[in-house]
């Protein structure tokens, strides 16, 4: 294996030169693995590969079907072999984490090893990256064991007992492979989330984190997921642990794929999110007063049990008094003034940091108990003090809401704040590290420029590029845009609007063979449409698929690329990063333009900014973040270039506002058919 160094020092990269040769026409990319030439594909790498030998930051759009994973992993491998710095990967969504993991770092290999003058190259590391919170800890598991009369009921010990038994069988570790689900309560205790998991208290050839953190370090290529990726750069600001130059390590490199997502993402991890149910379990791991159990519990600490039964008592008022203020028949309501309620957990929370602080310092500092206590203690205190800085508006730039939601039959108050301008912080952590940053999606652009997304991510000065599809969309596309669908300006037109939405999903997915895709922006109306259609699709022997808690993306995706004919009735989260190529997925449905809502506290607040800087909040926020949606949910259709397929379009507003012209731009092909329920019956022709 070659070792990295942490600060570099390797050799000249080759990346440009052997970029070059693999993607010409001519290149080793067709001449081995026989894949065909994509002009566009190789425009990307060479500009990848400039950038990443010049240090230098790039902004790159790529249409479906350029090849855009390899354009990237070729240069960034050599590049990282080449100097022995190490390149991070960061995707969105997990079926893109693992088409880089089983599919394109294998081709990748398998062109080192046919190329002899890339045979330097064949035997490069990777490893992908996961929160500690995902793995098993032996050490925490032993010890849980031992004390568990003392932690856990009798239904929690055993599911600690399968644990024990999975420990000895799993090979990773991971809460992902674990074959039964188990209680928050009783992974939190066992997984490598705390300071216990360290090298100090766990035996590296045993502990699955350490292990996985061993490999990673020594990893030429590092994969990751955008949301610990931003959690990492906070704890490390944090502990002032930040590299001098390189993004998570000392001279790292990176790249992040679907960055279309990286300004929300970033939006959500430089908030706060302090929910009701999150306390309650850190309270319980020290104290549960109906089961008797907790750390309170283990040390025979009665005056501890008492202080988390006055938390608990608090919290409930507290979380109480704050859903009080959310009107009737909302979910959320923005916070304006401080101090709106009573800090009532700020004295209770004290005494309970004040009892753990006490228990930490009776323990010998060596033992592992101390330092069990004391990740305890610190998270308990994090939490005191952000519900402070909550109450208090102290996050200076930041709007501030409460949120409610019923799960479970138990009432979750979670309280929000988020920034209104990432640009300024994504500039520091991405596009300031002296190092190259590398960011791609297919769609990153409004209209013909990336101006506006370069803007919201603060990449000022850093070169663009765009590279359409390969893909010919004027044969193997069709688009439909319904005429006669009454616009939701009012209730009683938002009832109509949807029995007519009903009407067309009915008729244009039963018409159209092969599986669909409907998309919605109201999980209400997802779920009032497809309580309308069960009965048809029953009927018409169609699986009908349903987005709804408890049954994941990936899982529901995989149910419509197997049944061939289904049809999934998906919102937010299937607009991106769903890929499944063939007549599985023959038509995409959108019921409506994928404007966010504007009563939602950061689109206020931002659209208030905008107002009050004399700009245009619709045409500068609203308008582009729905192009860029839009444009992603057109994506999920034509996958290979063998794929054909119906786009259908059911909001009037494309064809009756202004503003319309421009979502008829962003599609693949300017043609498209208008229809009505007199001439749909001609003028509807899917492919199969």
């Amino acid at each position: 294996m070659i070792s990295l160094n942490e600060g570099g020092g390797g050799s000249a990269s080759r990346a440009a030169e052997l970029t070059a040769a693999v993607f010409a026409a001519d290149g080793w990319l067709c001449t081995s693995l026989s894949l065909e030439h994509r002009p566009e594909q190789e425009r990307m790498a060479l500009a990848v590969a400039a950038a990443m030998t010049g240090d230098s930051s790039l902004l790159c759009e790529a249409g479906t079907g350029v090849g855009k994973s390899l354009a990237y992993l070729i240069p960034g491998i050599v590049h990282a072999v080449d100097t022995r710095r190490q390149f991070l990967v960061s995707t969105h969504t997990k079926t893109l984490q693992e088409q880089i993991r089983d599919k394109d770092l294998a081709n990748c290999r398998r062109l080192f090893a046919a190329v002899p003058e890339l045979a330097a190259y064949r035997d490069f590391t990777s490893a992908v990256l996961m929160g500690k919170g995902n793995y098993l800890c032996p050490t925490r598991l032993k010890r849980a064991l031992a004390e568990q009369q003392e932690l856990f009921a009798t239904p929690e010990q055993e599911q600690l007992a399968r644990l024990a038994r999975w420990a000895q069988e799993t090979e990773t570790g991971l809460l992902a492979d674990l074959p039964e689900r188990v209680a928050p309560d009783v992974w939190d205790e066992v997984s490598a989330d705390s300071d216990a998991c360290s090298a100090k208290h766990c035996d590296g050839s045993v502990c699955f984190y350490q292990r996985a953190k061993k490999r990673r370090d020594a990893a030429h290529l590092v994969i990751v997921n955008h949301s610990l990726l931003f959690t990492l750069m906070a704890v490390h600001d944090a502990q002032g642990k930040s590299p001098a130059r390189g993004i998570l390590r000392l001279d790292d490199f990176a790249v992040l794929d679907e960055a279309h997502t990286v300004p929300d993402i970033a939006t959500e991890h430089l908030g706060l999110a302090l929910s009701s149910t999150g306390l309650r379990r850190q309270l319980h791991a020290l104290f549960n007063p109906k089961r008797r159990k907790g750390l309170f519990m283990r040390h025979k600490d009665a005056g501890g049990q008492r202080a988390v039964e006055i938390a608990f008592e608090q919290a409930d008022h507290f979380f109480a008094n704050v859903a009080e203020r959310i009107p009737a028949g909302s979910s959320l309501q923005r916070w304006r003034e401080a101090d709106a309620v009573e800090h009532l957990l700020a004295g209770p929370l004290n005494s309970v940091v004040a009892r753990l602080d006490a228990l930490r310092t009776s323990l010998p500092p060596e033992d592992i108990a101390h330092v069990e206590v004391e990740t305890k203690q610190k998270r308990l205190s994090a939490y005191r003090d952000a519900i402070k800085s909550w109450l208090d508006l102290a996050r200076e730039g930041d709007v501030h809401w409460a949120e409610m939601a019923d799960r479970r039959k138990e009432l979750v108050v979670t309280l929000r704040s988020a920034p209104l301008d990432v640009s300024a912080e994504l500039r520091r952590r991405l596009f300031a590290r002296e190092t190259s940053c590398v960011l791609t999606s297919a769609t990153l652009a409004t209209g013909s420029t990336i101006e506006p997304f370069r803007e919201r991510v603060g990449a000022h000065g850093v070169e663009t590029v765009i590279e359409k599809s390969p893909f010919d969309y004027e044969r193997h596309m069709r688009v439909y845009l319904a005429a006669d669908i009454p616009e939701p300006a009012a209730k009683a037109e938002g009832r109509l609007a949807l029995e007519a939405i009903a009407d067309y999903v009915r008729f244009c997915t039963l018409r159209c063979g092969g599986g669909s895709l409907v998309l919605f922006t109201s999980y209400r109306d997802l779920l009032d449409v497809s309580r309308r259609l069960a009965r048809d699709y029953a009927d018409a022997g169609r699986p009908m698929l349903v987005q709804e808690a408890g049954v994941s993306r990936s899982e529901l995706a995989e149910r419509l690329r197997g049944a061939g004919n289904a049809v999934l009735f998906g919102t937010e989260s299937f607009w991106t990063g769903i890929d499944i190529p063939g007549p599985a997925l023959s038509q995409v449905i959108i019921t409506r333009l994928p404007f966010e809502p504007p009563n939602h506290p950061v689109a206020q607040a931002r659209a208030e900014w905008v107002a009050s800087e004399g700009g245009n909040p619709f045409a500068q926020l609203a308008l582009p973040e729905a192009l860029g949606k839009f444009r992603q949910g057109i994506g999920r259709l034509i996958r290979s270039k063998t794929d054909r397929g119906i786009i259908t379009l059911l909001d009037p507003r494309v064809l009756t506002k202004a503003y319309g012209r421009e979502f008829v731009a962003s599609l693949p092909t300017p043609h498209f058919e208008r229809m009505t329920r007199e001439d749909r019956e001609t003028v509807f022709l899917p492919f199969i």
